[in-house]
């Protein structure tokens, strides 16, 4: 019997292993209890009592990778090709050109605030004026003058292309064209224009039309007069791209003496015309 004055001993070390398992044994401890559920642990030695899983499906590619083999990894922040990288400055610097000139011309036209001129027919006279009514052929000579004016006082316009034409409701009886001119700013010019019809074929409800407007007590036929001009609008350097303007001068009187009379003149005072661009 130890007495309280003896030292304990001093335990120093590992704590001693185990004994080997024995001979066909996997497990190298007793026998664990079984589970609370009441199901018995496998016997020492014996193989995993569960099926084994199922073996993993390869991976499905394209059928352009060689045995099913993976594509290619994308590489992180592929480098831009330097031609590409100057196509796309080139187009960003072509698009910002055109919005640029686009702006430019739209602050200009709303500053200048360009008007479109007046026409006048401000003389007409009609000579030869022949109307066979079985063949339905008509032969005139037109000999017209239009007032023209330029309302704008910052800005021309020049008439690159200009082509007149006289009708009678809605048929052409003569139409000519006439010499490119400029106007400038304020300015009123004159246009003349001859419009020949030599033995023109006509509708019948034009032969009809004129021979009841020539049987009227005034003998006064009413034509119409078109002008149709490429125009632009020239402020200093700067002009704008052409446009289209009409003319329309609706029911010009031409009288005449009487019904065989081949000679007839504007009646009234100059005609005002609707222009349109």
């Amino acid at each position: 019997m130890s007495s309280a004055s003896d030292p304990k001993p001093v335990v120093t070390g590992y704590p001693a292993a185990p004994p080997p398992p024995a001979a066909g044994t996997a497990y190298p401890y007793s026998t664990p209890p079984p589970p609370s559920s009441g199901a018995a642990y496998p016997t020492a030695g014996t193989a995993y009592p569960y099926p084994a899983p199922p073996p993993h499906a390869a991976p499905y590619y394209p059928s352009h990778y060689p045995n099913g083999a993976a594509p290619p990894p994308v590489p992180y922040g592929a480098r831009i090709l330097p031609h590409t990288r100057f196509l796309r400055r080139l187009l960003a610097i072509a698009v910002g050109f055109f919005l640029l000139m686009g702006l430019a011309t739209l602050i200009l036209w709303l500053v200048l605030r360009p008007r479109l001129p007046s026409f006048d027919v401000s003389s007409a006279s009609v000579s030869a004026f022949n109307l066979s009514t079985p063949q339905q052929l008509l032969s005139s000579d037109f000999d017209i003058s239009l007032s023209v004016r330029n309302p704008n006082h910052k800005m021309g316009i020049y008439y690159d292309s200009v082509e007149a034409a006289v009708l009678y409701g809605s048929d052409n009886i003569a139409e000519t064209s006439l010499p490119p001119f400029y106007q400038g700013k304020g300015n009123a010019t004159t246009v003349r224009a001859r419009l020949v019809a030599a033995a023109e074929y006509v509708e019948d409800d034009v032969v009809k039309g004129i021979a009841a407007d020539r049987g009227n007590g005034d003998g006064v036929i009413n034509f119409h007069v078109r002008v149709l001009a490429w125009v632009r609008f020239n402020a200093g350097a700067w002009r704008t791209r052409r446009h289209v303007m009409r003319v329309y001068c609706e029911d010009v009187p031409i009288g005449f003496k009487n019904r065989t009379a081949t000679v007839g003149s504007l009646v009234g005072s100059p005609k005002q015309c609707e222009v349109d661009l």
